[in-house]
């Protein structure tokens, strides 16, 4: 994540909590346009639109957030309430339902939703952490919110990208890899997966994340660069045709 976005991000959480809503919405979405892999800036930006009665975009929100992050509790339970004021009840009941069953799988005494609580927390501290310059601190918080959490994507990407900055490519990759497996359509896993495995000159396998990213959303910008860079070099050093012989 680079300094701005960051600094957005930063600024946009500061106000939601608040509950400067304006302010909050016009930063979170300044986000999303640079990277849309935070399930809960989605989750944000559908309370935010809730909250104002546009229940149409509140919806969208929360379902790209339960794309982005399918075991997200809050987002789910706020879909469930959002599709109910549309009167879409037979959708409401089913995302009830889905909770539900999660919670019926779970094998420990955590509730699954405040396991989830617990999880962002700890993704917040790491926030805090990484903003403070203490890189070590953000991935031992982020690697407890996975440890409780592991199907959560976004978090697992985040830490990937932690591991990447310290040199840690194998630890990365590991990251970058099980968020793409436990999430197969989150396309910033791929997209940083496609990178990490350019930097271990695993060419192919690279352009077939980018390719897979660009089939799920094909107006991705990171991904359409990165296979032109590749198809582009690969033209480059392509031996030249042999001239016609003149004999």
């Amino acid at each position: 994540m680079d300094e701005r976005v960051k600094h957005l991000l930063t600024q946009g959480r500061e106000h939601y909590e608040k509950r400067e809503f304006d302010k909050a919405d016009k930063l979170l979405r300044a986000v999303v346009e640079q990277q849309s892999g935070f399930a809960d800036v989605y989750n944000m930006l559908g309370v935010i639109a809730h909250e104002r009665g546009q229940f149409a975009e509140a919806e969208k929100f929360f379902e790209r957030a339960t794309q982005i992050n399918p075991n997200y509790t809050e987002a789910l339970l706020n879909l469930a309430v959002t599709y109910n004021d549309q009167a879409k009840y037979e959708a409401a009941r089913a995302i009830y339902q889905q909770i539900r069953s999660a919670r019926e799988r779970s094998k420990d005494r955590i509730d699954p939703f405040a396991k989830g609580k617990i999880a962002n927390m700890h993704a917040a501290v790491a926030s805090a952490y990484e903003e403070a310059g203490l890189p070590d601190e953000a991935i031992h918080e982020l690697d407890r919110a996975v440890s409780l959490c592991p199907t959560f994507a976004d978090l697992r990407t985040r830490l990937g990208v932690l591991y990447r900055d310290r040199g840690n490519l194998q630890a990365a990759r590991e990251q970058f890899e099980s968020a793409r497996t436990v999430n197969p359509r989150f396309v910033q896993a791929r997209v940083l997966l496609g990178i990490t495995l350019l930097s271990a000159n695993e060419v192919d396998a690279a352009l077939a994340e980018w390719r897979a990213a660009l089939e799920i959303d094909p107006t991705n910008k990171s991904a359409q660069m990165y296979v032109r860079m590749v198809e582009n070099s690969r033209r480059s050093i392509r031996p030249p045709a042999p001239e016609p012989d003149k004999s």
